[in-house]
């Protein structure tokens, strides 16, 4: 492009998914109204985007530093240390960082039960936290959002153990997925000593006479050390900006230089303040010319297994993000380029992510229609690109590399 221009990514975390019995053979993006996607996918341009590459996890954290424009198999160095960028939290170049989750686990059965510990609040984690930092004072605890925690150690310990996401193993006896492999029986020694204090903790006597789920157990995994990435504006020539209410979205965007606006009310689940994420994209685009806003809920409805929850969280992203964002822009004085797209699938049927490739599509200023009818994950294999690799989009949003496949 010869001159500068806005753009957005829009992205609805997990948004993908398998065609369901019940929805007659479609899957929840397809059932979901999705007016505003629509229109981007009818007068734009789009294909399926490979976020994960071959061999990889198919995390969240993988395939957003995709569509971030960063290639994975160069720049990905764990989930955790990303989620430090975010709290505040500096790693030495000899830290490891773990996720550190509160989960709940049926203790007679050894099930897991909940990977959220019923999304509990940043103030019950924070005080559970706090416990298990005074049962063992030489740990490097630090509470975080909700039920999302992160643990520091000095060395390569545990670098290398094989370490299960929980909430790849909800309903799952948990003993074969506990760490396992080099420096794993720390990992295994922590988790296992954080029963007796969280289970006894008045935090968690309360929530269970309320009828919640106890936070009973952490559950470790997600490590790494501190990665080495190139910042946005030395790639991409743009200052830019990221909205998540998730710290591992706000992490990337520490590392790579974008600003990285808090949303009051962004609360990464169904009830996340819609309105004032599109009021901060908006607000943005006045000072950087690009923005990553990223919406959590149908993710997490997805991990929860909740059909009805997840469409409706597709509708509020398409009603109350996409056509807001929109409507902005097309009041505004700029050109501009808007995408969509999730970052992975996560199927109802196994609650847990994939790694095949997802639609996306673009909309705006020289971008010529090709022949999707709506967004979906059918229609995107119609798509006029193809199937790219995810760490190319942004080159195509402003038409370097490779730039529009033929």
């Amino acid at each position: 492009m010869e001159t500068k221009m806005k753009l957005v990514i829009l992205l609805g975390d997990g948004m993908a998914d398998h065609p369901i019995d019940v929805l007659d053979g479609k899957t929840p993006l397809a059932a979901a109204e999705t007016p505003n996607m629509d229109r981007i996918a009818r007068d734009g341009k789009g294909g399926l985007a490979a976020n994960v590459p071959p061999g990889m996890p198919p995390g969240s954290d993988i395939a957003n530093l995709s569509v971030m424009g960063y290639d994975p198999k160069r720049y990905y160095s764990g989930r955790a240390p990303l989620e430090a960028a975010a709290m505040g939290v500096p790693l030495g170049p000899e830290d490891v960082a773990f996720r550190c989750n509160l989960v709940t686990v049926d203790r007679d059965r050894r099930i897991m039960v909940d990977y959220s510990a019923g999304h509990i609040t940043s103030e019950e984690g924070r005080e559970l936290i706090e416990a298990l930092k005074k049962a063992r004072p030489a740990t490097r605890l630090h509470p975080g959002v909700s039920y999302r925690n992160l643990l520091v150690q000095g060395g390569d310990e545990g670098l290398k153990a094989i370490c299960t996401p929980p909430h790849d193993i909800t309903g799952q006896p948990i003993d074969g997925h506990l760490p396992r492999g080099e420096g794993s029986a720390a990992l295994r020694d922590m988790m296992e000593s954080s029963v007796p204090v969280l289970e006894k903790h008045p935090v968690n006597l309360q929530r269970a006479k309320e009828g919640k789920s106890p936070a009973n157990m952490i559950w470790l995994w997600g490590q790494g050390k501190a990665p080495s990435m190139p910042k946005f504006r030395d790639i991409w020539g743009m200052e830019g900006a990221v909205i998540s209410a998730v710290d591992l979205l706000k992490g990337m965007g520490v590392y790579a230089g974008l600003e990285v606006i808090d949303v009051p009310g962004a609360t990464g689940v169904l009830d996340t303040d819609y309105e004032g994420k599109v009021a901060a994209c908006l607000n943005a685009l006045e000072r950087v010319d690009f923005v990553f806003l990223h919406v959590e809920a149908p993710d997490e409805m997805s991990h929860d297994g909740l059909l009805d929850g997840k469409i409706e969280a597709i509708r509020r992203f398409d009603e109350r993000v996409v056509g807001p964002v929109l409507a902005g822009l097309e009041r505004s004085d700029h050109e501009w380029r808007v995408a969509v797209l999730p970052d992975h699938p996560t199927p109802l049927s196994i609650r847990t992510h994939t790694d095949e490739p997802v639609p996306f599509a673009m909309i705006g200023s020289g971008i010529e229609p090709d022949d999707m009818k709506a967004f979906s994950e059918e229609e995107g294999a119609r798509g006029g690109c193809g199937t790219v690799e995810g760490w190319r989009l942004m080159g195509m949003m402003v038409e370097r590399d490779e730039g529009w496949p033929n």
